[in-house]
Formats: structure tokens, C-alpha cells, sequence
């Protein structure tokens, strides 16, 4: 018999549900339906997902309370290491030889949407210590005060190398009395002028790769830690990346463009052999989709950013990526690919696949992530493996995660920050470690203060962290009586892990102990990846025309690993020896088909072309010269990740093509004003994910170089006729007095509202 009493209730309730899931359905942007932007798509709101649309919480959440929200395989946990008010605001950790971990704090990063007091010296070094061993920070210290937005760390023996936001210059920090605080600052790497650039835009990572340089993001330059400062080398190709850097066993570098949308670049060939990337290294349909687990309204590229369920439907964000390399964790996640979208509220793992020497990345679930959480609040930002062997997370736990310059008043996303509050939801932070059942934490390593010898074996350690501090500590001690015991692991006559004669190799590298001999035994290493180091390490017998040892080298080419194969190339690309260049004819004879390859050989010939790229400008004035080269530095670091290297786009699409656009070739006042104010709107009838940013906050001289640079590089053959690419060039006195004609502008412009111009341009 049915209950008349629970008939009566039923249709209320649903009546309710009903206006509550359209009233917060309409904060998502539903009510925005009609605005031009809004996909079809966007329209087909379905009655449930508006009632899930209640599960965007906004209440601030604990520590223990966020904990509970995460949503992970089966046997995974999460536990947590440092929260506020220990912490607050951290975006990077690194821990030195004793696992004492540095925190990097900007406190002062979008403290309300209108960025107030953003540059404000007022970050912080935090210096953390477990001293019971339980896995979560009982100790703290104030390591260095009043910085501006600390945006690069790594430890160095005793001593800490920090980067601020806003200069290219590097400082050493020590603590010298053992008080927890540094009381010792000197310079490592000036250059002694300002980092221009919004602080989204400028450079992270600082690690030391197998390879035994320091590599960062954004800035064409490595580096050489030697006696005490930073020696540096140039990438004559540009560098790749934002925020976030890491790599692999093998010395494979894996970059992220979260400006462009790209959750994985840079990491074919390394940056010094030059640019290489292809479409297809990830799938667009199965492995940029997001899968967050709430609504996401807060997203700078819009509707178009979101599902009807008001879920992100791309990678925004993507960042702080590693690979995991640690040994307490289950051994399939070994090896694998940790990426966070903190729009999304969740962090990718991805499989690394190699297929004939081309590197893919793949989801490792389908239609799903590894880590995913209900917590408004989680924004992780970065990812390491750390020296117990656990995987660890650095949150901001934030409300807003979108610098100011993205966050102004008119804008979407601005419009969620205000209706949500989000601003209010700051100066707090979170630092986890993901563990798994019956794993239980690596010992505490003691690394510092100990001889060279005592730390040979850690280079056969099962945790990455591990093999890589003590190569590092070794190089840094510079103690030459630990080379009979590294030669006697790199070539066997120790029982060692591959992993282990690779290291041992790299370090003998870095102690300058590297000779044929050693050499010519890792080429007959049955593991591939040390072959293909040996060839790596031979390059400065490569450089000295060693015709001997190159026709050595060409011994390989017939390799069955293409990793070896791809190394050859890449090592010869740029020898103009003769031998070297018919070992390299005849591995591409031999492999036609092979994409990778023949990718390979044409950006080793593109890398070589930049070395002389001066060459090619003899036509300009010194003047000019210096503000297209200049343009060229700031293009590939800062607008690159949009762009695309080549000024082509992307294959996300996640900002317009420049080369041949009407708007960079037409009369350079429109491109001016595209940088000084902006570009929004769709551009020639194609609507992007988001806008162009004002760049007003530049300098004359770095607008007019940026432009210069891209309009003689970009342009059409019509910039080239007359004065030929000389009128490519703008002035710094150009964009100065488009800066006080416009000067009351606060909008961005639309391509319709140059009409007027384009027009004369094209009559002619």
C-alpha cells in the first residue's frame, strides 16, 4: 500500500532539489548560456548534473578533513606532512643529504584577485625536520626571510641555491651555527638585471640531471656547479616548459606548458641538441581529457573549458610534474609519469611508453586518475620522489591558483573568484606523501659530513633520491679515492643494478675521470641506456674529429636499440667530420621509416642553424639586431608555450598561430596594442580558450623586442619585399607613444575593433 504522507513529499522535494541545483547551477556560468563564447554544447545542461552540481563545497577544510576527501586506487593513503600554520603558501620542496626539507613559500602569490602586494619582500625558506621519524614535520625555522616570490631551490652539500622571482641571479645560502637559520648569503650565477616577464612566466625546476648539469624551465641556459658557483651553458635552441620540471633513470628530461595547455614537452632529445616535439605523443582524445571529481567553475579559459556538468574538460594547469622513481611504493608506479591540474583538482600518472626509440605518454586509467579529491581547496602545484621512497605532494590549498594578470575585473574568471570568494581562501598550505599498504618508509639517510667512500654504494640504491644525492655529494666533495671503486661498478667487476653502473659512470664523468677505456667497456654493456651514454660521453672525443674512436662509435649503428641509434645521431649532428657524417647517412638509410630518426636529424640540422643564427641579420643595424636576438631569448621562453616554438600553435590549440597572421603582419601599431592591452574575442572566427594578457607592464624596449623578433621571423613574404625584413623591426619609441595615445585603455582589444586599420593594409 503506498504512504499518501510520503506522495505528498515526494513532488515538494523534488521541487526543492530542483531550484537548488538551478540556483547553483547559474554560479557555474549556466546563466551565461547566451554569451557568444558558449559552445553548443555548453546548452545540454541534464537534470542530473545539475543536482551534482551541489558538490561544489566552499567550506575551508582541515588537514584531517581534506585527508578524508582524496580519492585513490585501492591500498593507497594519504598522510600528511606539514600543514599551516607550520606552512603557508609552499610551491617547492627539496630535502638535503639528512632528508631536512626546504620549503619555498610565496606568500605573498595572489593574495586577493587584484594581485595587492604581490612583488612585496615578504617570502619565506622554511627549514622543516622530522625528528621523531614518524613521517610527519615536528621542527621548523625561518631559513630566509623577505624574499620576493622564491621560485627555484636545490641543495647543495650544506649549503642552499635559492632563485626569486623577478632576477636571473642565483644565492647560496648557509646556516654556519646550526641555529636553523642562514646566516651566510653568496652569489653562485649573477647576471645583474631583472627578469622581465609576468611571474607566471619565468623559470622553475633547478635540478641536477644525471648528466651532472643543473637544467631550469623558461631560460635558454644550463648550468655546471663547479668550485662553489654555477657555470653556465647555452641552449642555442631555447629551453621548454614552465612551471615544473623533472626526469627520468636515464638522464630523459620531461617539461609541462600549462599556458599551453600541454601536459608534456621537451622530453624526446635534451634541450641541447635542440626542439623536438610531436602531435601525437600523447593522444588529444585519451590523454588530455581531465577527469576531476567536482565542478570545476573556476577556470580562466571559460565555458569552453568545461563540461556540461561544469567539469574541466582539458589540462589548464598543467604542472610541478615527476617522475616516480622511488622504492616504497608498489613497483608498477615505478618509472611513471606524475603530472597535478589543480583546476581539476587532481594529479595524472601516466605510463612513459617507448616505441622505436619515440617516447609517449599514456593514461594509465581510462577515464579516470590516480589521485582526484572533493576538497575546493586542493591545489597541488609540484611532485617528488622523496628520500624514504614515498611520493610526495606540495598543495597551496588555496582559493585562487590563477595569477592576478588572468584574474582582472570584466573577466570569466574573475566573475567565479568574486561570486565564490574565493580570494578569501589563502595563506594556507599542504605537504603530503602518498604511501600504500604493507609499504613501510625507507631509513633517514645521513649523507652530510661523511667521506666519499661510504656513499659508492648508494649509487646502487633502489631509490632514485637516493643514487642521485650521492652522486651529487661525491662530485661536490670532489674526493678522487673513490675512482678505482666507481670504475671497478661501471664496468662490472662490481656486481651492480644497470641503474648502478650508470651512476657510477655519470660520477666518474663529473669527477673529469672519464677516459676510452671505460668507455669502450660501457659500449659493450648489455643495457642499452648505458651504451647509449657511453655514446653521450663521448662527445668531447666526438668534438676533437677522434676519427678512431668516431669509427668506434659507428659500430652502433646497427644497434638493435633505437635509443643507441638516436643517440648517435644526436651526438654527431653537430661534427662536420666526414666519418660522422656517413655513420649518420647510413643509419637513416637503414631506418626510412622511422619518424623518430629522421625528427632527430632535422632538429640536430635546426639546432646547428641557431648556434649561427647571428649570420642571418647581417642586413640590420647593431641596434636592431640586438632587439630581434633579444625578442628571440624572451619569445622562446615566455610565449613559446602558447605559441608554439615555431610559431605554428599547438596541436591544443590553446592559443592563435603567429606565423602569417594578419595582426602580426599588418601595420605594427596593431600588434603594439595587442601587447600593451591584450586580445580577447575570437580571431578570424576562431574562438581560443583564453585571452591574450596585456604585457603593458614591460618595458618599451622588451615589447619592441618581442615584436621585432616575431614579426621578422613570422611573417609573410610581403614584410619582405622593399626594405625587406628591415621593416619588421619596431621601435621602442614606437610602443612608447602608443602607450600614451592609449593610455586611458583598461580593456582588452578585439580583432574587429582594427578593422579600420586592416583595411588601407590590405587595399595595398
Amino acid at each position: 500500500m503506498k504512504n499518501p504522507r510520503l506522495n505528498f513529499v515526494l513532488p515538494a522535494l523534488t521541487v526543492l532539489i530542483y531550484a537548488c541545483s538551478v540556483r547553483v547551477a547559474n554560479k557555474f556560468g549556466t546563466a551565461d548560456l547566451s554569451q557568444k563564447e558558449t559552445p553548443p554544447a555548453a546548452a545540454a545542461i541534464r537534470k542530473d548534473t545539475l543536482r551534482e552540481a551541489l558538490s561544489f563545497d566552499l567550506t575551508p577544510l582541515t588537514p584531517e578533513q581534506s585527508r578524508k576527501r582524496f580519492i585513490l586506487p585501492e591500498g593507497y593513503h594519504m598522510e600528511l606532512v606539514a600543514s599551516e600554520p607550520m606552512i603557508t603558501e609552499p610551491v617547492a620542496i627539496t630535502w638535503d643529504g639528512n632528508a631536512k626539507m626546504y620549503v619555498a613559500q610565496m606568500e605573498t602569490y595572489t593574495q586577493d584577485a587584484d594581485g595587492t602586494g604581490t612583488k612585496d619582500p615578504k617570502s619565506r625558506v622554511m627549514l622543516l625536520e622530522d625528528t621523531d621519524n614518524d613521517g610527519k614535520m615536528d621542527k621548523s625555522s625561518v631559513f630566509i626571510k623577505d624574499l620576493i616570490l622564491p621560485r627555484m631551490i636545490l641543495c647543495v652539500n650544506h649549503e642552499l641555491l635559492v632563485n626569486e622571482t623577478d632576477t636571473y641571479d642565483i644565492f647560496s645560502y648557509k646556516d654556519t651555527n646550526g641555529d636553523g637559520v642562514a646566516d651566510e648569503k653568496k652569489p653562485v650565477y649573477t647576471v645583474g638585471k631583472v627578469a622581465p616577464g609576468n611571474l607566471e612566466h619565468q623559470r622553475s625546476g633547478l635540478i641536477w640531471n644525471l648528466d651532472n648539469y643543473i637544467y631550469q624551465t623558461v631560460d635558454p641556459i644550463r648550468f655546471r656547479y663547479v668550485n662553489g658557483v654555477l657555470q653556465p651553458d647555452s641552449l642555442h635552441s631555447g629551453s621548454n616548459g614552465q612551471w615544473g620540471l623533472t626526469h627520468d633513470n636515464y638522464g630523459r628530461l620531461f617539461y609541462s606548458r600549462g599556458g599551453g595547455e600541454n601536459a608534456g614537452s621537451g622530453f624526446q632529445i635534451n634541450p641541447k641538441y635542440g626542439q623536438l616535439e610531436f602531435a601525437d605523443a600523447y593522444s588529444e582524445e585519451k590523454f588530455s581529457p581531465v577527469w576531476s571529481k567536482i565542478q570545476n567553475p573556476d577556470v580562466q579559459g571559460g565555458l569552453p573549458r568545461v563540461r556540461p556538468d561544469s567539469t574541466l574538460n582539458h589540462f589548464t594547469s598543467a604542472n610541478g610534474q615527476s617522475i616516480f622513481r622511488g622504492d616504497r611504493l608498489p613497483a608498477d608506479l615505478v618509472g611513471d609519469y606524475i603530472i597535478n591540474e589543480p583546476v581539476a583538482r587532481i594529479i595524472r600518472r601516466a605510463k612513459v611508453i617507448n616505441r622505436e626509440g619515440k617516447t609517449y605518454l599514456e593514461n594509465a586509467y581510462d577515464h579516470k586518475e590516480f589521485i582526484a579529491s572533493t576538497d575546493t581547496y586542493f591545489r597541488p602545484v609540484n611532485t617528488y620522489t622523496g628520500p624514504d621512497g614515498f611520493l610526495y605532494i606540495v598543495d597551496m590549498s588555496r582559493g585562487i591558483i590563477q595569477e592576478s594578470n588572468w584574474t582582472q575585473k570584466g573577466s570569466y574568471l574573475r566573475g567565479k573568484i568574486d561570486y565564490y570568494g574565493l580570494a578569501k581562501v589563502n595563506q594556507r598550505g599542504r605537504i603530503w606523501r602518498l604511501v600504500h599498504d604493507g609499504y613501510k618508509a625507507g631509513p633517514k639517510p645521513k649523507m652530510l659530513d661523511v667521506p666519499a667512500s661510504s656513499l659508492v654504494k648508494f649509487l646502487d640504491h633502489p631509490n632514485g633520491w637516493w643514487r642521485d644525492n650521492a652522486q651529487r655529494q661525491i662530485i661536490i666533495l670532489g674526493d678522487k679515492s673513490v675512482v678505482a671503486d666507481l670504475k671497478a661498478m661501471a664496468t662490472g667487476q662490481k656486481s651492480v643494478s644497470a641503474v648502478g653502473r650508470l651512476h657510477a659512470l655519470w660520477t666518474l664523468e663529473g669527477l673529469n675521470e672519464i677516459n676510452k677505456e671505460l668507455l669502450t667497456v660501457a659500449l659493450r654493456d648489455k643495457d642499452p641506456q648505458i651504451r647509449r651514454a657511453a655514446i653521450w660521453m663521448s662527445e668531447p672525443y666526438i668534438k676533437k674529429n677522434d676519427n678512431q674512436w668516431i669509427e668506434q662509435l659507428g659500430r652502433l649503428k646497427m644497434d638493435e636499440s633505437f635509443d643507441v641509434k638516436t643517440q648517435l645521431l644526436l651526438s654527431f649532428g653537430a661534427s662536420k667530420n666526414e666519418s660522422a657524417k656517413k655513420i649518420v647517412q647510413d643509419i637513416l638509410a637503414e631506418n626510412p621509416n622511422n619518424e623518430m630518426l629522421a625528427s632527430v636529424k632535422k632538429s640536430t640540422d635546426r639546432n646547428e642553424d641557431a648556434k649561427i643564427y647571428g649570420a642571418k641579420l647581417a642586413g640590420f643595424t647593431p641596434a636592431e639586431r640586438k632587439l630581434i636576438l633579444g625578442g628571440g631569448e624572451i619569445y622562446k621562453g615566455m610565449c613559446s608555450p602558447c605559441h608554439g616554438g615555431d610559431g605554428r600553435g599547438l596541436p591544443t590549440n590553446a592559443a592563435p598561430p603567429l606565423r602569417g597572421a594578419k595582426h602580426v603582419s599588418a601595420d605594427k601599431e596593431i600588434a603594439i596594442r595587442i601587447l600593451l592591452h591584450g586580445l580577447k574575442g575570437p580571431i578570424e572566427g576562431k574562438t581560443y580558450p583564453s585571452e591574450m594578457a596585456s604585457m603593458k607592464d614591460n618595458s618599451d624596449e622588451w615589447i619592441a623586442s618581442v615584436l621585432s623578433y616575431v614579426r621578422y621571423e613570422f611573417v609573410g613574404t610581403s614584410m619582405r619585399v622593399g626594405k625587406g625584413r628591415q621593416s619588421a623591426v619596431v621601435q621602442p619609441s614606437d610602443v612608447k607613444a602608443l602607450r600614451e595615445k592609449y593610455s586611458t585603455v583598461k580593456t582588452a582589444w578585439t580583432i574587429d575593433a582594427f578593422d579600420e586599420l586592416f583595411a588601407p593594409v590590405n587595399r595595398n
